[in-house]
């Protein structure tokens, strides 16, 4: 396995490119629900149990031609802070609202005003940026009669809306638009590379976006479990674009509980799907376990290019000999895929941190690379001589070409005579070949076998 060196790259964050709405207001009154409604898909988890949401979550919207970004918070509690989280995501929200061009209050119709609400309409009163009071959950004619209640607030004329049903929107986006300057869309085209961080819980990949981005962007604590929305962090890193996605820890699925935490695997697992590159985050003091295993071989699953990030790196300092010995662990328990980079890491003193997303850009474009037909044709040609297939009773199975037919990730069909009978091992002797040939640095490898009469393919994914 190879291990990049690091790198001092100049990174910034892209969210400020557009403007910016912040979303804020006391535990369960549909802040997320409505972040939802406004970037038009169910990025955010919602649930009817306060405090679902810790971390900034970041989306793009539009409205009548204006773009801008939406920013989900966690609910504030006012005065009275309580709970492990309550000051991280006060702190979130604090800067959220600092960076933000315009603000979103959102209250619930069918409680009325509550302390809560008061004291953080107190606080938005101090700030310079326009407020808008977003009275949600107004879902039918009775419920618009407590509309005017809001209006003790002082923060203006209040907007009704229902974000679960969808009524109103319009109405709270020419108010909310209308105080935002004009700006460009964001460029069509995607990302250099989408970069997912997963692993088990408490690894510290939370710890690693916020040093990657330069920014307490995720809330950090100690207690597992703290990330449960799939977030998405858009950076420059030396000029190209990148979106990093920090997810909740996965868990064996046994272990798993129902509601917020198995939402929050389910959205690791789709943030999963969509990512060119997933960073594997492993406890460098700790050691490879069996649940980092499982999480590599869900990246495999997915066909997603892999980088092995062993973070704590400070804390190996402390051991004699520990680096080395988890340098022996890493290529016993990792050996099914010893074509990763593996990058150590320190998240908490940033040591080697432009290392990870430089092995993930260089293995995004890798999953990129496409061969030639009559490369890839000679290469298997030297393959089957150096070492034929077995037969397949008593009959020699023959290829007579390959294509490289897909990208991203790569995956190459070989004609033969009998596919049903070429050996798993043989499979892998191939990929071998394949990337002794022509690289693939950290880029999982399809292949699929059929015969020239038009058979259906077989294969797996390597």
């Amino acid at each position: 396995m190879s291990e990049p060196t690091a790198t001092q790259a100049e990174v910034s964050l892209s969210a400020s490119e557009l403007p910016t709405v912040a979303i804020v207001g006391r535990p369960n009154v549909g802040k997320s629900t409505l972040f939802n409604r406004l970037v038009r898909r169910r990025q955010a988890i919602v649930r009817d149990e306060p405090g679902t949401t810790r971390d900034r979550n970041y989306g793009d919207a539009e409205w009548r031609g204006r773009h801008f970004t939406v920013i989900d918070t966690g609910g504030l509690l006012g005065e009275q802070l309580t709970g492990p989280y309550a000051e991280p995501v006060a702190d979130q929200v604090e800067q959220a609202v600092s960076e933000a061009d315009a603000i979103v209050l959102v209250v619930d119709v069918r409680s009325g005003v509550l302390p809560a609400d008061a004291e953080v309409a107190e606080l938005l009163r101090r700030v310079e940026q326009p407020v808008t009071v977003c009275v949600n959950k107004a879902d039918n004619a009775a419920q618009m009669q407590g509309v005017g209640e809001f209006f003790e607030l002082g923060l203006g004329e209040p907007i009704a809306v229902s974000a679960h049903h969808g009524r109103y929107i319009d109405d709270l986006l020419d108010r909310v638009a209308a105080d935002l300057p004009q700006h460009a869309p964001r460029a069509a085209e995607g990302a250099d590379c989408r970069l997912a961080i997963i692993g088990r819980p408490n690894v510290g990949k939370s710890s690693l976006v916020n040093a990657i981005v330069r920014d307490q962007r995720m809330i950090v604590s100690a207690v597992p479990g703290t990330t449960r929305d799939a977030v998405d962090t858009a950076l420059t890193f030396e000029g190209r674009s990148v979106v990093l996605v920090d997810t909740a820890g996965i868990r064996r699925r046994g272990r798993v509980e129902p509601g917020i935490e198995r939402a929050s695997v389910r959205r690791a697992g789709a943030a999963l799907r969509r990512a060119d590159v997933a960073a594997i985050v492993i406890d460098a003091q700790q050691g490879i376990t069996s649940q980092d295993q499982h999480v590599i071989g869900m990246a495999l699953e997915e066909g997603a290019g892999i980088v092995l990030v062993m973070n704590k790196l400070d804390l190996l300092a402390e051991e004699e000999g520990l680096r080395n010995s988890r340098e022996r662990q890493l290529a016993g328990r990792a050996r099914f895929v010893p074509w990763a980079p593996i990058v150590w890491v320190s998240a908490l003193s940033g040591e080697a941190i432009d290392s990870v997303v430089s092995a993930a850009l260089h293995v995004a474009e890798q999953r990129r690379v496409r061969v030639p037909t009559p490369r890839l044709n000679a290469m298997l040609r030297q393959a089957v001589i150096a070492r034929p297939p077995a037969t397949l009773r008593g009959r020699p199975i023959k290829f007579f070409y390959a294509t490289q037919t897909e990208i991203e990730p790569p995956t190459f069909l070989f004609f033969l005579n009998y596919p049903e009978g070429l050996h798993f091992s043989y499979e892998r002797y191939l990929i071998r070949k394949i990337r002794e040939a022509f690289g693939y640095d950290g880029a999982a490898i399809r292949c699929r076998f059929r015969a020239r009469s038009g058979d259906a393919p077989t294969g797996r994914r390597s």
